[in-house]
């Protein structure tokens, strides 16, 4: 959160100044219910800290988020009886995130549900994406 911006929804839901049904929490996360679901059992799952990217995140932090995602959606599956889920997660208003805050959904799904989404996939070429591959591991060795 920038200095002089009013802390998120999610930031205040983890403060109790919004209420929410808490499913979990621990020093570096909070999970709730969605209170507009897609789903019976649609969870948000957020970092405590507020930032608005995932990769702006400290690592500890990532990896708490990490650690605690597939717990939780083993629980609402369990709990809602429902085989399969999606864990969806956007970074940056192009890519439909609305809160500036990181947020993970957990989306139980179930056969004929009518949720769906759009995987539009295109043939890539081999040579650019070697050239793509060693660009961005060259990036990641310099520590990015």
């Amino acid at each position: 959160m920038s200095a002089g911006e009013a802390p998120s929804i999610f930031t205040r839901i983890i403060l109790g100044e919004v209420p929410s049904h808490r499913v979990f929490e621990n020093a570096h996360v909070f999970a709730f219910l969605d209170i507009n679901p897609l789903a019976l059992g649609h969870t948000l799952v957020v970092p405590k800290r507020e930032v608005e990217r995932l990769e702006a995140l400290p690592e500890e932090e990532a990896a708490a988020i990490g650690a605690a995602l597939g717990r939780i959606a083993r629980a609402v599956l369990e709990t809602v009886g429902a085989q399969d889920y999606n864990v969806l997660q956007n970074n940056g208003p192009t890519a439909g995130q609305v809160v500036r805050h990181v947020h993970f959904h957990i989306i139980p799904r179930r056969a004929g549900d009518g949720l769906g989404y759009r995987w539009n996939t295109k043939q890539a070429d081999a040579g650019e994406l070697a050239e793509l591959a060693a660009k961005i591991a060259a990036r990641l060795a310099e520590g990015a």
